[in-house]
């Protein structure tokens, strides 16, 4: 079992920026990719990065709708991964959540609520 904790979520104005944590119970980067999900109301969950597993690589993905504003990376030691988000929009806003996965296993986070609002 891994437990995954994100943190980093809040309230922003558009333009700004925040940076999401996730730390994992133990140590997963080396066979795991990493990825973050979001999840506006009403709206299916998408994927907004990943990072690919240290044996495989560690490539990097980005949505189309995040690219050149937010970026994935990983702590190995603290067993983190964040994103960082730059220049926030209102569509931005939804919940944040971190996964990892390995074949046919899969862990989520809970979730952070992230809202871009004047």
């Amino acid at each position: 079992q891994v437990q995954l904790v994100e943190s980093g979520g809040g309230l922003v104005q558009p333009g700004g920026s925040l940076r999401l944590s996730c730390a994992a119970s133990r140590s997963i980067f080396s066979i795991y990719a990493m990825g973050w999900y979001r999840q506006a109301p009403g709206k299916q969950r998408e994927l907004v990065a990943v990072i690919s597993s240290i044996t495989s690589g560690g490539y990097i993905n980005y949505a189309d709708s995040v690219k050149g504003r937010f970026t994935i990376s990983r702590d190995n030691a603290k067993n983190t991964v964040y994103l960082q988000m730059n220049s926030l929009k209102p569509e931005d806003t939804a919940v944040y959540y971190c996964n990892a996965r390995y074949r046919s296993d899969a862990y989520w986070g809970q979730g952070t609520q992230v809202t871009v609002s004047s």
